[in-house]
């Protein structure tokens, strides 16, 4: 049985080109790059090198870009960074509702030391709700944080907007731009952006590296105290093969962004269309063009998530009731909630997010899939029809 993989916003299999850029660093040049000897050096060269391609990226200057072991690493050093370094200015942060965990729980924490966080509400489609936004921010207001693209329903923020509204207020901008590496372009100094997480093994690169994007001026407290790599602001020996794999990784996915985007966004669409059409009582989340093109998040009424991810697998395909990094936790999705899902479709919520190696063979194969499995756990299902009504009323918002 062929198996096909439809959870890439979990993490993504590592490119072969950016594997073998990786592994000549693993045994021929395995000096330490802070080491000052030729093997040292050499070492160094190819971090450098990477740093590079990283920051060509995202059209900002190798200087800015700080490696970390991950996103999440990144958010809790951009926030609680940030947040320490202009506490004397003010102490009021604010974020969304649905943001990563690592984001909220970083939130959540500074409140617990005498921070002020205000957690905006987002509309039905995942959108931050602009004029709240400008309603909140006061003279305490030193950091927005707000992630570009939501890992969950694919919704793309309208960052411009919220960067802009950020600078004319002196306010800080920091966006989590995990999801959006490789699928949307993103220009830091165009768009306003202060601060910038991101990981590699969202994109076909190695899990355990990621990178915070720091704009030049931009002051904020160290978040490990050791050695003095990158530039005496976050100790550790650098993992070069890592580093080297991400650089590869990034200058890849952004290579030809547009014609992926648009490969994927019909790919995308159609799935979409055949699975809205063909299977009753199915509600799409997030905004149907404004999302990641590669994302489908739908809700299966009278089904509960889990037994249909379950079937799915033994039918040979990969999918996520939500986020990876919350799937260990039996609470309902905070991001369903946040967009004010009906509570049975939030229970009966899949996540399907493609690749540029997904093909309409295999999307097709879902669908007869679904359409079969779900038939199967209607029948069983211990919603009753009378709560039909409120389903398809929630499929028709």
């Amino acid at each position: 049985m062929n198996k096909i993989y439809l959870d890439n916003a979990a993490t993504t299999p590592i490119n072969s080109e950016v594997l073998a850029e990786m592994m000549p660093y693993f045994d021929s040049v395995y000096g330490n790059p802070s080491s000052l000897h030729s093997f040292g050096r050499e070492a160094k060269a190819a971090v450098e090198k990477a740093r590079a391609k990283i920051a060509k990226g995202i059209g900002c200057n190798p200087s800015e870009i700080y490696f970390t072991s991950g996103a999440t690493e990144a958010n809790n050093w951009a926030i609680r960074g940030l947040a320490y370094a202009y506490a004397k200015r003010g102490n009021h942060i604010i974020t969304s509702k649905i943001e990563h965990p690592s984001v909220l729980e970083t939130c959540k924490q500074l409140e617990k030391e005498g921070f002020k966080v205000t957690y905006l509400d987002v509309d039905k489609f995942g959108f931050v709700r602009l004029d709240q936004l400008l309603h909140v921010i006061d003279k305490n207001t030193t950091l927005i944080s707000i992630m570009s693209a939501n890992n969950e329903i694919g919704t793309i923020q309208n960052i411009q907007a919220i960067a802009n509204i950020a600078k004319e207020k002196g306010v800080l901008f920091h966006t989590d731009a995990t999801q959006a590496i490789g699928a949307i372009n993103i220009d830091v100094v165009e768009m306003g952006i202060d601060a910038l997480s991101m990981s590699a093994h969202k994109i076909n690169g190695p899990k355990g590296i990621g990178a915070l994007y720091l704009k030049k001026g931009t002051v904020i407290q160290k978040f490990m105290n050791g050695g003095e790599q990158e530039k005496n602001m976050r100790a550790g020996t650098t993992n070069t093969p890592l580093v080297v794999g991400f650089g590869k990784a990034v200058e890849l996915a952004t290579m030809d962004i547009i014609p992926n985007a648009k490969k994927l966004s019909m790919l995308r669409n159609y799935f979409i269309k055949e699975v809205l059409t063909r299977i009753e009582l199915t509600n799409l989340n997030g905004h149907s063009i404004q999302r990641l093109p590669n994302n489908v998040s739908i809700s299966f009424g009278m089904v509960e998530g889990e037994s249909l991810l379950f079937m799915l697998d033994m039918a040979g395909i990969a999918v996520s009731t939500g986020s990876a990094c919350a799937s260990g936790s039996l609470e309902e999705s905070h991001v369903l909630k946040a967009i004010g899902l009906n509570p049975d479709l939030v229970q009966g919520t899949i996540r399907f997010t493609l690749s540029k190696s997904t093909t309409k063979s295999e999307i097709d194969y879902v669908i007869e899939q679904l359409e079969k499995i779900i038939k199967q756990l209607r029948k069983v299902s211990p919603i009753t029809r009378a709560q039909v009504g409120k389903i398809k009323s929630q499929g028709e918002k």
